[in-house]
């Protein structure tokens, strides 16, 4: 298949369509089809393609999103970066909600999750000591601060299993471990886009405080329905982020992703 995007964009939770007009690409990949169609259009002079994480009716939990297919799809439409926008719970009072956080750093408390491309026969071992685009980050970041968001230049983002959200005392004990945010969908994605070569850049969007703040009773634990209404509140800004986004990237890349698997393979 020829090149027909060089941006793909994840849709998190609550946002489920990005183009108000947009080519529709059904595509079947070695590991299934994707959450949902892939919707392609032109945005800021770029190539985008969408596709919603958890489909268009939010069919897919977060331990059940094809994230194997989806990030195949991207590779499969010539796409080398991602922008992969996300709902996140706060760890941390001085990280509010609406904030943005623009993580460097994740930390995995999944099991089970397929989150390798490369089984054997040749051992693939991709380093993930830094596993966000670092030119992506800071053009993201430069982006928020143009139109004026509350932004966070780094965060570490602690990756549960889900669909459950965490207890009290694991909340307590990622808070302890200095972690910013909590999610359940960065990993694997991340990773298997590394393993593609794409840039990755992660957009939390705060939309909770986890288990609520501790001595404040005034701030409830965190329910689906709220996490989807504070997310909703900004999408607008969301959409406006990513265009910005698109528009200022160089057309080649400054950084050293797409050079993932240059020292990873181990052949005899």
């Amino acid at each position: 298949m020829k090149q027909r995007a060089e941006i793909g964009v994840f849709g998190g939770s609550g946002f489920y369509s990005l183009f108000k007009k947009a080519e529709e690409v059904s595509i079947r990949t070695t590991y299934g089809v994707p959450s949902s169609k892939v919707t392609v259009a032109r945005v800021s002079g770029r190539m985008l393609a969408f596709i919603p994480r958890h489909g268009t009716r939010h069919q897919f939990p977060p331990h059940s999103v094809p994230y194997m297919a989806n990030v195949s799809a991207f590779a499969a439409l010539g796409v080398t970066r991602v922008i992969a926008p996300t709902a996140v719970g706060s760890l941390r009072p001085e990280v509010g909600v609406g904030d943005f956080v623009f993580c460097d750093q994740f930390v995995n408390f999944t099991s089970g999750r397929k989150d390798s491309f490369y089984d054997g026969p040749v051992t693939t071992h991709v380093s993930t000591a830094d596993p966000y685009c670092p030119e992506m980050r800071k053009i993201g970041l430069e982006a928020a601060q143009k139109m004026g968001l509350k932004s966070r230049r780094t965060g570490t983002v602690v990756v549960i299993q889900g669909p459950r959200f965490s207890t009290r005392s694991e909340s307590r004990f990622f808070r302890s471990q200095g972690w910013d945010v909590v999610n359940m969908t960065q990993y694997p994605e991340v990773v298997l886009a590394r393993e593609k070569e794409m840039c990755y850049l992660n957009v939390s969007v705060v939309t909770d405080y986890d288990v609520g703040l501790e001595g404040d009773p005034r701030v409830v634990p965190v329910s689906h329905e709220a996490v989807v209404k504070a997310f909703n509140r900004n999408i607008g800004k969301l959409k406006e982020l990513i265009a910005e986004v698109a528009r200022t990237l160089p057309k080649e890349r400054g950084c050293e992703c797409g050079k993932a698997l240059e020292h990873a393979r181990l052949e005899a």
